[in-house]
């Protein structure tokens, strides 16, 4: 298995089970896999190069490189992004306890929920993205800023949806979901505007009333009781 470098994914690893995309593929972090198994990365990594051409079947295992947090020196650390069923085979060497049972359930939730997001994206994000866009392209007139304004309502629905810059692809289920509603909000709102500025202001205010909705603290049922 050779390695793979995508600097894009090389970020510092968290406790959190968060998944990673490449290539519209799902990976999870080795070092991630290891702090929920209660061990160091390096034996790990160990079972992953023992057992190499075991994993084959399943896919090309992605190893890249990126500064050990153990070390001081800033030397890098080599770990591998693997697939859901790269992820599954290397528990299956692990002996079964509370912890890998426990493990295993977080992944299958895990993966459920980014398999769940990629297909929302294409039955019910893309739709409303590209009807978002056909406005935006409407009301530019062929103006040479015309691509400055499609990034600029990008970034306000990313704003509004709370998705950092290009991480749409693997946002969680409910960020796509009010990814979908922001980008509907906003095309509704400019539509019959009279140029893309105005079109522009138009979007602000809905998306701002619709974050206002969504970030708003739950109201309480509780009238003592009556």
């Amino acid at each position: 298995m050779s390695a793979a470098q995508s600097p894009s994914l090389s970020q510092p690893v968290s406790s959190d089970l968060a998944l990673k995309t490449f290539k519209q593929e799902s990976r999870v972090d080795s070092r991630l896999l290891a702090v929920h198994l209660g061990n160091q990365h390096k034996p790990v990594m160990a079972l992953i190069e023992k057992y190499a051409e075991s994993f084959v079947p399943f896919g090309k295992v992605l190893f890249e490189r990126a500064p050990s947090t153990d070390s001081l020196t800033g030397q890098r650390e080599r770990f591998a992004l693997l697939n859901k069923d790269q992820a599954f085979f290397l528990l299956s060497l692990s002996r079964n306890n509370a912890r890998v049972v426990g493990l295993k359930v977080k992944l299958i939730q895990a993966f459920s929920e980014a398999r769940r997001a990629t297909e929302q994206r294409h039955t019910e994000y893309l739709p409303t993205y590209r009807q978002l866009h056909a406005v935006i392209h409407q009301l530019v007139s062929d103006s040479a800023n015309e691509k400055f304004v499609h990034i600029n309502l990008n970034k306000l629905v990313n704003k509004t949806a709370g998705v950092e810059p290009g991480q749409r692809s693997s946002a969680a289920l409910p960020q796509q979901a009010l990814l979908i509603v922001a980008q509907t909000v906003a095309a509704r709102a400019m539509q019959g505007a009279a140029d893309h500025h105005d079109g522009y202001q138009l979007a602000k205010r809905s998306l701002g009333a619709l974050a206002a909705v969504v970030s708003a603290p739950r109201l309480s049922l509780d009238h003592g009781g009556q």
